[in-house]
């Protein structure tokens, strides 16, 4: 496999990438894995990369106190 890419990877390869993380991806032991599977089932399908979804992710996590504040252009 060549990365964890959308475009490098089939969708089998995606699926495992997304087993090989969660570990217990069936949820059986205590039912909190099956909406972290359910979280990735975009980038399996091939819609949405696991970066964008993490960042969706840790978004909510951010206070609005926290957010880095620019004016004007990007400071970059």
């Amino acid at each position: 496999m060549a990365g964890y890419l959308i475009k490098d990877t089939t969708r089998e390869e995606r699926q495992k990438i997304v087993e090989d993380s969660l570990g217990n991806i069936s949820a059986n032991c205590d039912g909190c894995m099956a909406g972290l599977a359910e979280m990735y089932q975009e980038y399996i399908d091939g819609r949405k990369e696991i970066r964008d979804i993490n960042m969706e992710f840790h978004a909510r996590y951010i206070k609005e106190d926290d957010r880095p504040r620019y004016r004007g252009r990007c400071p970059m």
